[in-house]
């Protein structure tokens, strides 16, 4: 049995670009009891920004 695995590329949904700048944040919310991690990657091409939520947090120090 053979198996084959795909590997996938992530590419900019607005101008189809697959390089990208990668950071780690945090959003708090609006009262500030909860705190989300996120990656946040920046096209290099257009600048688009999407977030990858990474999980909620408890330390919250801002």
């Amino acid at each position: 049995m053979v198996v084959t695995v795909e590997k996938r590329q992530l590419t900019c949904p607005l101008c189809g670009g697959t390089e990208f700048q990668v950071e780690e944040g945090k959003l708090d919310s609006k009262w500030g009891f909860t705190a989300h991690r996120v990656r946040v990657v920046i096209c290099k091409n257009c600048g688009y920004v999407m977030l990858f939520y990474e999980g909620r947090t408890i330390w919250d120090f801002d």
